[in-house]
């Protein structure tokens, strides 16, 4: 297993070397290639500041409100992995992609359609709210203290897609669950444990939580893979789920770094320690290979740093548009079909 280890030089060099490239094949991994380039818009003289106006716009609201990079985080893997990195997500509608359980909670709306506000007074009809959505996602965790890894750019934005399409799992399945969805868009063990570790900041309501707190796989006892004092901790935020319309609170995916939604390698020593919240989370000790990865990223926070870099490449070039696919859409929210209905 020690082939994890020897990957880290090469994700060094991979993260170097698109810095330096003009025009590539997309992310390198399992992926097959697809045509993004590096700074589309300049290289094709269609906005040659827009990355440069994403970042501005994500700085101003980080400046405010920190918590801006586990909500894109987690808005970019919604997108990413059920339909691939089209923006669909981001449209508006009675039984849109964003009104899926799965979804409940999703943040960073405002966002985006602030920065496509910007970009379209500036340069109209050019910039994808998909690269909009993959920039400042990057932009964003960077100055949360993640690498600020390379984002290929060219894709187009897709249609809308119903909220029964979406298949994101189950925060509590186990290892070997997760990893066959991880397989299934074309991801690895590597890269499960890698973007797992976006854990490290954010916040989950506790109805995603609360059987492992009271009667985990009906057992009514705690799960005996939480450590006990977690279990109490948590317990007094999370109270049983006993009647309907009951509130669901929120509670810190990582106590550690609590409200200042700092990007660490702490998520993984909480994993080892048997002290994450999520049942999933918990789960990568009970598979030789994201163990042994886990380990390695606890010890080390630069190795953690450079397979993020490429496992959020690899994501977010996972069944993207391109060419004369899809469309670049005047507003987010809306199909250009239905922009100004």
């Amino acid at each position: 297993m020690r082939q994890f280890a020897l990957l880290f030089p090469l994700l060094a060099l991979v993260v170097i070397s698109l810095a330096g490239t003009a025009t590539v094949e997309a992310a390198t991994g399992l992926n097959p290639p697809v045509k993004l380039v590096w700074h589309h818009y300049k290289v094709t003289n269609t906005c040659d500041d827009a990355e440069t106006y994403i970042r501005h716009q994500v700085e101003k609201f980080y400046r405010k409100d920190s918590s801006i990079a586990p909500k894109l985080l987690r808005l970019l893997y919604s997108d990413c992995m059920v339909n691939g990195c089209d923006a669909s997500i981001l449209l508006q509608g009675p039984n849109s992609e964003r009104t899926a359980p799965q979804n409940r909670g999703l943040g960073g709306f405002v966002i985006i359609d602030k920065i496509k506000k910007v970009l379209e007074s500036r340069c109209p009809g050019v910039v994808s709210c998909a690269d909009i959505l993959n920039l400042a996602t990057r932009d964003a965790v960077h100055m949360a203290g993640a690498p600020s890894y390379p984002v290929l750019t060219g894709r187009r934005d897709g249609g809308v897609l119903n909220a029964d399409a979406v298949d994101l799992p189950s925060p509590s399945i186990s290892v070997e669950e997760s990893l066959a969805y991880f397989k299934s868009k074309g991801l690895d063990v590597l890269d499960m444990t890698t973007l797992l570790g976006a854990h490290s900041m954010g916040q989950t309501h506790c109805s995603h939580i609360v059987n492992r707190l009271y009667n985990f796989k009906n057992t009514g006892k705690p799960d005996p893979t939480m450590n006990t004092t977690l279990v109490s901790e948590l317990r007094n935020r999370c109270p049983p789920r006993t009647k309907k319309g009951q509130t669901d609170p929120l509670v810190y995916l990582n106590p550690d770094s609590g409200s200042s939604n700092r990007f660490s390698n702490s998520y993984y020593s909480r994993v080892l320690s048997h002290n994450a919240v999520l049942g999933v989370d918990q789960q990568l000790i009970y598979n030789d290979d994201s163990k042994e990865i886990t380990q390695e990223f606890e010890a080390g926070f630069e190795d953690f740093r450079k397979s993020f870099a490429l496992a959020m490449s690899r994501m977010g070039s996972i069944n993207v548009l391109t060419g004369k696919a899809g469309e670049i859409r005047r507003d987010c929210r809306v199909t250009n079909a239905n922009y100004g209905a």
